[in-house]
Protein backbone atom coordinates (compact mmCIF):
# COMPACT_ATOMS: atom_id res chain seq x y z
CA UNK A 1 0.00 0.00 0.00
CA UNK A 2 2.84 2.28 1.03
CA UNK A 3 4.63 1.52 -2.23
CA UNK A 4 1.55 2.35 -4.24
CA UNK A 5 0.33 6.07 -2.40
CA UNK A 6 4.54 6.30 -3.09
CA UNK A 7 4.29 5.88 -6.83
CA UNK A 8 0.78 7.76 -6.88
CA UNK A 9 2.75 10.89 -4.96
CA UNK A 10 5.71 10.47 -7.50
CA UNK A 11 2.70 10.27 -10.25
CA UNK A 12 1.23 13.49 -9.32
CA UNK A 13 3.83 15.83 -7.85
CA UNK A 14 3.01 18.68 -10.00
CA UNK A 15 0.04 20.67 -10.51
CA UNK A 16 -1.83 21.31 -13.82
CA UNK A 17 -2.01 25.31 -14.06
CA UNK A 18 -4.49 26.87 -16.68
CA UNK A 19 -3.06 26.73 -20.24
CA UNK A 20 -4.34 29.29 -21.08
CA UNK A 21 -2.75 31.25 -17.94
CA UNK A 22 0.34 29.60 -18.76
CA UNK A 23 1.14 30.28 -22.35
CA UNK A 24 -0.31 34.22 -21.67
CA UNK A 25 2.53 34.90 -19.71
CA UNK A 26 5.26 33.14 -22.20
CA UNK A 27 7.87 31.06 -21.49
CA UNK A 28 9.30 30.18 -18.09
CA UNK A 29 12.23 28.61 -17.04
CA UNK A 30 11.35 24.81 -14.75
CA UNK A 31 15.38 24.49 -14.31
CA UNK A 32 15.54 23.84 -10.26
CA UNK A 33 14.53 22.58 -7.43
CA UNK A 34 10.39 22.20 -6.46
CA UNK A 35 8.87 20.65 -3.53
CA UNK A 36 5.17 20.06 -2.16
CA UNK A 37 3.84 20.66 0.93
CA UNK A 38 4.70 17.25 2.13
CA UNK A 39 8.33 17.78 1.53
CA UNK A 40 8.61 15.18 -1.51
CA UNK A 41 10.72 17.57 -3.72
CA UNK A 42 11.95 16.84 -7.61
CA UNK A 43 14.88 18.69 -10.06
CA UNK A 44 13.68 19.54 -12.82
CA UNK A 45 15.47 19.94 -15.62
CA UNK A 46 15.13 21.13 -19.98
CA UNK A 47 16.75 18.21 -21.33
CA UNK A 48 16.79 15.90 -24.72
CA UNK A 49 18.14 16.39 -27.91
CA UNK A 50 16.56 19.85 -28.35
CA UNK A 51 16.51 21.05 -25.13
CA UNK A 52 13.02 21.27 -24.44
CA UNK A 53 11.77 17.96 -23.24
CA UNK A 54 11.74 18.01 -19.53
CA UNK A 55 13.18 15.98 -16.95
CA UNK A 56 12.71 15.01 -13.32
CA UNK A 57 14.74 13.26 -11.09
CA UNK A 58 12.93 12.96 -7.39
CA UNK A 59 15.36 14.16 -4.60
CA UNK A 60 13.17 13.68 -1.64
CA UNK A 61 10.51 11.76 -0.33
CA UNK A 62 8.94 12.49 2.97
CA UNK A 63 6.22 10.88 5.50
CA UNK A 64 4.72 7.39 4.84
CA UNK A 65 5.56 7.35 1.27
CA UNK A 66 9.47 7.16 2.33
CA UNK A 67 9.38 3.65 3.07
CA UNK A 68 12.94 1.65 2.06
CA UNK A 69 11.62 0.38 -1.17
CA UNK A 70 10.62 4.07 -2.61
CA UNK A 71 13.83 5.46 -1.28
CA UNK A 72 15.63 3.70 -3.70
CA UNK A 73 13.92 5.86 -6.44
CA UNK A 74 15.60 9.28 -4.48
CA UNK A 75 18.13 10.51 -7.06
CA UNK A 76 17.16 9.16 -9.93
CA UNK A 77 15.27 10.00 -12.70
CA UNK A 78 11.44 9.36 -12.76
CA UNK A 79 9.93 11.50 -15.19
CA UNK A 80 10.31 12.46 -19.06
CA UNK A 81 8.10 14.68 -20.77
CA UNK A 82 8.05 16.43 -23.91
CA UNK A 83 6.68 20.18 -24.93
CA UNK A 84 3.21 20.12 -25.85
CA UNK A 85 2.92 24.04 -24.98
CA UNK A 86 4.03 27.20 -24.04
CA UNK A 87 5.24 26.06 -20.26
CA UNK A 88 3.74 22.58 -20.71
CA UNK A 89 5.02 19.13 -20.94
CA UNK A 90 3.00 15.41 -21.60
CA UNK A 91 4.67 12.33 -20.69
CA UNK A 92 5.11 9.56 -18.11
CA UNK A 93 6.49 8.92 -14.48
CA UNK A 94 7.62 5.57 -13.17
CA UNK A 95 8.41 4.07 -10.13
CA UNK A 96 9.25 0.98 -10.34
CA UNK A 97 6.46 -1.56 -11.72
CA UNK A 98 4.31 1.73 -11.82
CA UNK A 99 3.61 4.20 -14.43
CA UNK A 100 1.61 7.09 -14.95
CA UNK A 101 0.78 9.34 -17.56
CA UNK A 102 1.53 13.05 -16.66
CA UNK A 103 0.84 16.46 -17.33
CA UNK A 104 4.05 19.14 -15.95
CA UNK A 105 2.27 22.59 -16.43
CA UNK A 106 4.27 25.89 -14.93
CA UNK A 107 2.26 28.01 -13.74
CA UNK A 108 3.99 30.70 -12.64
CA UNK A 109 7.65 31.25 -11.98
CA UNK A 110 7.75 29.75 -9.05
CA UNK A 111 4.94 26.95 -9.29
CA UNK A 112 4.16 23.79 -10.95
CA UNK A 113 1.56 21.65 -10.85
CA UNK A 114 2.10 17.83 -12.14
CA UNK A 115 -1.25 15.69 -13.06
CA UNK A 116 -0.56 12.40 -12.72
CA UNK A 117 -2.94 9.95 -14.82
CA UNK A 118 -3.21 5.68 -14.05
CA UNK A 119 -5.31 4.00 -16.09
CA UNK A 120 -6.71 7.54 -17.94
CA UNK A 121 -9.30 7.86 -14.97
CA UNK A 122 -7.41 7.53 -11.95
CA UNK A 123 -5.94 11.25 -11.73
CA UNK A 124 -4.63 13.46 -9.35
CA UNK A 125 -2.76 16.68 -9.54
CA UNK A 126 -0.50 18.30 -6.78
CA UNK A 127 1.48 21.40 -6.84
CA UNK A 128 5.12 22.53 -5.72
CA UNK A 129 7.10 25.37 -5.13
CA UNK A 130 10.34 26.39 -6.35
CA UNK A 131 12.88 25.46 -3.33
CA UNK A 132 14.05 29.28 -2.92
CA UNK A 133 17.86 28.55 -3.11
CA UNK A 134 17.47 27.34 -7.02
CA UNK A 135 15.82 30.21 -8.45
CA UNK A 136 17.16 30.13 -12.53
CA UNK A 137 20.32 32.12 -13.65
CA UNK A 138 17.80 34.48 -15.43
CA UNK A 139 16.68 35.72 -12.44
CA UNK A 140 19.90 35.36 -10.35
CA UNK A 141 20.77 38.94 -9.09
Amino acid sequence: MHFAKAALAVAFLVTVGSPSFAHAIGPLNPNGSFVDSYGTSFRLTLCGKTGTDLCGVLTNLEGRSATPENLTFVGRQVMHATRSAANQWKGSLSVGNTNADATVTMVDADTVEIQGCRAAILCETLTYKRAPHTLPAAYAP
